[in-house]
């Protein structure tokens, strides 16, 4: 039984290798934690900043067994991890955070929504599927356009489509593989935006400015944060987060997607239960960023505080832009967050800048 808060020289295991990971290990360093990652690959942005590093599948429960053996407290850095790795973990007794439950309903579409309805959280309207003909009834039940999705797998744009006639439903049906898919109504909204939030385990709470997100391809390409925001939609905003912070009964750094609608009605896209790409803004923006608040969650810490001390333009370096480095690193407004990656793919996340200016 891990002892709460975690002392510092203590070990934090991070299941997963990319470049959240990597972040978090270099928040968990300044607090003077060493980080054990278990990845599947020998190479990874993660695993070569670590102290230790486990290679093997995320399932592989000698893997597991050796994390556990060598850290105080789990997490993880993305949400595709199996959620009976994590049950296995805890039910070995081994602190895990945020919890199974959190990750179960993130992976599942259409639990996710259900959740977040149950919760207060409102949602578009959504309807399952697991057949052709009931993805066809589905897409009569919510309206055309609407937009279909695999309920499990799929980032960054991908496992979805959208339908825009109802002939079309079971073509689009085949084409996301004939999986358990959810139907999602078009939401009108006037922009994207995002909310960072944290719980810690006495159940304080932590909520960070809004984002403005602008994404080309499903994929986020800049966030503007502090958001053009007046008092009552921030609000609005904390309300969510802390509903779906205590439905989970949640501990760590959680993203929550937002939609805004014209009339100023905020309805929760998805959550990730995680670090989250729309806060890396807060690297620079802040005075404690969300991969510390994570670190200082998991490991049962105070949270720190959250306001905004810069404005801040986040842009994603995708593909061979990161070799606009010498560019970037020539502007005196520009940081310069790159997670050594080794190949440049076109769509792959290479880095980010985080453009800052006074508030």
């Amino acid at each position: 039984m891990t002892d709460f808060p975690l002392a510092p020289g203590s070990t934090i295991g991070v299941l997963g290798g990319g470049q959240l990971g990597r972040m978090l290990i270099e928040a968990a360093s300044r607090l003077g934690f060493d980080v054990a990652v278990l990845e599947r690959e020998a190479d990874s942005p993660a695993g070569r900043v670590a102290a230790k590093l486990i290679v093997g599948a995320y399932d592989d429960e000698a893997a597991l067994a050796e994390l556990a053996a060598a850290t105080g407290v789990v997490t993880y850095e993305f949400e595709n991890v199996p959620a009976a790795s994590v049950a296995w973990l805890a039910a070995r007794g081994v602190e895990v955070a945020p919890g199974p439950k959190a990750l179960a309903v993130a992976q599942d579409r259409f639990e996710e929504k259900t959740f977040l309805n149950a919760h207060g959280a409102p949602t578009v309207a959504f309807a399952p599927a697991s057949t052709a003909e009931e993805a066809a009834q589905a897409v009569a039940a919510i309206g055309v356009p609407a937009l279909m999705k695999t309920r499990r797998e799929g980032y960054d744009g991908k496992g979805q489509r959208w339908v825009e006639h109802l002939a079309d439903a079971a073509a689009a049906f085949a084409a996301l593989g004939g999986v358990p898919v959810i139907v999602e109504a078009a939401c009108d909204f006037v922009r994207e935006l995002s909310v960072i939030a944290a719980r810690g385990r006495d159940g304080e709470t932590a909520v960070y400015p809004l984002a403005e997100n602008h994404h080309e391809g499903g994929i986020l390409r800049r966030s503007i944060a502090p958001a053009r925001a007046d008092q009552a939609l921030s609000e609005q905003a904390e309300r969510i987060a802390a509903r779906v912070l205590g439905g989970l009964d949640y501990v760590g750094v959680i993203g929550i997607e937002l939609f805004e609608l014209a009339d100023g009605r905020l309805l929760v896209n998805e959550f990730a239960p995680r670090v989250h790409n729309s806060g890396h803004w807060t690297q620079d923006g802040c005075e404690v960023d969300q991969f510390e608040q994570h670190i200082r969650a998991v490991a049962g810490w105070p949270l720190g505080p959250t306001q905004a001390i810069a404005q801040v333009e986040m842009l994603n370096l995708l593909g061979d832009e990161v070799d606009a480095w010498p560019r970037f690193a020539a502007e005196p407004e520009t940081r310069i967050h790159l997670y050594g990656k080794r190949d440049a793919k076109p769509g792959r996340k290479m880095g980010h800048v985080n453009r800052v200016k006074p508030l």
